[in-house]
């Protein structure tokens, strides 16, 4: 099962393209999985003979889980018997080649067999993923009655919200019948809040807690993935404070954001300083000449998910914002492909654009660097005009984070690439 980001931690199975016996080559689609975040075809690894599969239609299983085993070393034509193979006819007459075996020799996992998912009402449905189970099951909704708009009608997180929604504006329309006896009416209640009347004990008693449930997987996937990279990196953090006046007039003129200029700023500086473009694998320290630009993507409730600008270097503004909305669209849409979230040679995470003002982000292994972009926000800065005389102005400013990995790099070098992104952004020109 390919990993698909970092807080992705299981996959399911949707279709099989091939099945045992069949020759396959390589790159070419052999399965389909569906995860929380990505619906995505798997590539065959190497050409080969398809002698086994491991994991059932239906079947959700860990990222890394063994799939299925291709024979690499057959030949099209070539007879082949195994008890997980269909048979086919010898391409010519002649003794028969000895039997096929897999290259690599991995032992199968052994799985459950799959069992139809069913909707709240507990009838056979069709497959669905783990987080739309989870949340039919929350709320009680049958999913054999919801009408899925993802690929080949299947239902998304999105149709079983929206059969949530419809309810809550209902039960909001049949506003709580007055009282006949003179009383207060019983408050109508969120549908979303973890709170029924006679939950808890008496107004004169003590309070109860609701009752916890465990992280989702994508919850726990994203927390293995944060605390190893505190563990393996000696994470600090650098900010700096940026005015970014041309930067607001030329994404104006542009009618874009201002995250594809601040980005654009950026990989001029890492171009400038490439050691921050680079990976750390235990001591190996790989300088990249090309920018894969990741651009962290939030999901709301799904997490978040990296997706990759390659070749960020070569862009335009223009075309950094045209690639960044798509990567955006596709991510939430769960259209990624695998190679649309690996590769990174470094970060940049954008929380400012829900307002928050300063933050430490976790570097994404086995990147060496990430560069948070807070929220742009009007305030009075002290400015010098060209004849050295300081004044009080009114400017947007923002704060750039910068956390970096001190085992590659120092405190000086982190300042100074900080310093070129800013002289970068304050003298922006179209």
């Amino acid at each position: 099962m390919p990993q698909m980001g970092v807080s992705v931690a299981e996959g399911t199975v949707v279709e099989w393209r091939k099945q045992p016996g069949d020759w396959v080559q390589a790159d070419e689609t052999i399965c389909e999985i569906s995860t929380d975040k990505i619906d995505t075809e798997v590539p065959a690894p190497a050409g080969g003979r398809l002698v086994e599969v491991l994991v059932a239609v239906g079947t959700t299983v860990d990222v890394g889980v063994t799939l299925a085993r291709i024979a690499t070393d057959a030949r099209p034509g070539e007879p082949h018997s195994s008890e997980n193979e269909r048979p086919v006819a010898p391409a010519a007459a002649g003794p028969p080649p000895p039997p096929v075996r897999p290259t690599a020799a991995v032992a199968p996992a052994t799985l459950p067999a799959p069992a139809p998912a069913r909707g709240a009402g507990g009838s056979a449905a069709k497959r669905y993923s783990p987080v739309v189970q989870r949340i039919a099951d929350e709320h009680g909704v049958d999913l054999d009655e919801v009408q899925g708009t993802g690929r080949d009608g299947r239902v998304q997180k999105k149709d079983v919200m929206a059969v949530v929604a419809a309810r809550a504006d209902a039960a909001g329309a049949g506003a709580a019948p007055a009282s006949t006896d003179g009383e207060a009416p019983e408050p109508m209640l969120h549908i979303e809040s973890p709170y029924r009347p006679g939950a808890g004990a008496s107004a004169d008693g003590p309070y109860t807690p609701p009752e916890g449930r465990p992280l989702s997987r994508m919850r726990q996937a994203i927390g293995v993935h944060m605390k190893q990279s505190q563990m393996t990196a000696a994470t600090c953090t650098t900010w700096i404070e940026v005015d970014v006046s041309r930067v607001e007039v030329a994404r104006k003129k542009l009618a874009i954001t201002a995250l594809p200029l601040i980005a654009r700023c950026t990989i001029g500086a890492l171009v400038e300083f490439p050691l921050l473009n680079a990976w750390l694998e235990d001591d190996v320290h790989t300088v990249h000449e090309q920018v894969n630009l990741g651009i962290a993507v939030a999901l709301g409730e799904d997490g978040l998910i990296v997706p990759v600008v390659r070749g960020a270097q070569d862009l335009s503004p223009e075309g950094l914002s045209r690639r960044i909305r798509d990567l955006a669209r596709r991510a939430r849409s769960r259209e990624l492909s695998p190679d649309d979230v690996h590769g990174a040679t470094f970060t940049i995470t954008n929380p400012g654009q829900f307002g928050s003002m300063m933050a430490t982000p976790v570097i994404a292994q086995p990147q060496v660097a990430i560069l948070d972009v807070e929220a742009i926000v009007k305030r009075p800065v002290v400015v010098t005009d060209q004849f050295g005389d300081d004044a009080i102005a009114i400017r947007p400013m923002v704060i750039l984070g910068l956390s970096w990995d001190h085992r590659a790099l120092d405190g000086a070098l982190a300042a100074r690439f900080l310093a070129s992104v800013k002289q970068r952004v304050e003298s922006y020109e179209l």
